[in-house]
């Protein structure tokens, strides 16, 4: 399962629906919104995605996963909207027979999905400007904060 969500994520409710008898392993990953990037003091994150785009990508992206790792289960979920300094923006969870598969598989899960779905990060700086990042389409319209330039 991988969901776009508007509402905070649970990682304990999502990390129940892995319980599987065979399982000797669950690795999780969560991605939390820090104050600071590229320098810069944080104040908060916007995220926006492509819903539907992003939902079917990532269940691919989750698809290919278990099939490359052998997984028992797998999920994700991503957070749209404003979020404050240390709520979590991303969850993935995955579990297998063994702590190898389940580590790789993590990983490969939180890679691909920044590489491959249509979701976007605006930050909020302290200095009160604002600008997309990992987003070419998006930066051209970016308000770029004071200092250096960010890359």
């Amino acid at each position: 399962m991988f969901k776009i969500s508007t509402q905070p994520i649970s990682s304990s409710e999502l990390q129940a629906t892995l319980k599987n008898f065979r399982a000797g392993a669950c690795a999780t990953f969560e991605g939390w919104v820090r104050n600071r990037n590229q320098g810069q003091e944080v104040r908060s994150l916007e995220y926006e995605a492509y819903t539907p785009l992003a939902e079917a990508e990532g269940a691919r992206i989750l698809a290919e996963a278990g099939a490359k790792y052998g997984l028992l289960g797998c999920a994700a979920v991503h957070r749209i909207g404003h979020l404050q300094i240390g709520e979590l923006a991303v969850w993935v969870g995955v579990a297998a027979e063994h702590r190898e598969a389940a580590f790789h598989a993590c990983q490969y899960i939180i890679d691909e999905a920044k590489a491959r779905l249509p979701i976007w990060k605006k930050e909020h700086y302290v200095a009160g400007s604002s600008v997309w990042i990992n987003s070419a389409s998006r930066e051209e319209h970016a308000e770029r904060p004071a200092g250096p330039a960010s890359t």
